[in-house]
């Protein structure tokens, strides 16, 4: 069987400085328009002061703790920081979080686990954002 490789964007409104949007539908529409048994999603966010992330989506309350908990570690002091743009802490929650996310395909699937969401983290908005989704199988 030959490789194929798919490649999509799509752009997230967020609507809040910190945010986590729950992007898996979509990213599964990707990975069902590729049609493939068996691969590999790469979901990439293409910003440095937004990352993505995958955890629970069975209670919103982990995503408000993630939000939380980075706030704590990450603060919105602007006399702490040298960057003088005003969004450090965006530039430092990006960076912990991370860029991208690699994620299986079993069976046509994304193989996630029973509560398991990809999110889009937002620390710099409210923005218009984008997500590349590349499915390699």
């Amino acid at each position: 069987m030959e490789d194929a490789m798919l490649t999509r964007r799509f752009d997230i409104q967020t609507s809040r400085r910190d945010e986590l949007v729950d992007i898996t539908e979509r990213v599964a529409g990707v990975v069902a328009e590729a049609r493939l048994a068996d691969g590999i999603a790469t979901v990439y966010v293409p910003h440095t002061t937004a990352g993505v992330t995958i955890n629970e989506n069975a209670d919103c309350d982990v995503a408000h703790d993630v939000l939380e908990a980075l706030d704590v570690a990450v603060p919105w002091r602007q006399d702490f920081y040298r960057h003088n743009e005003g969004n450090s802490a965006a530039h430092v929650k990006s960076s912990l979080v991370g860029g991208s996310a690699t994620i299986p395909i079993l069976e046509g699937k994304l193989a996630l686990g029973v509560w398991q969401a990809v999110y889009f983290a937002e620390f710099d908005g409210p923005r218009v954002r984008s997500v590349i989704v590349t499915v390699n199988g």
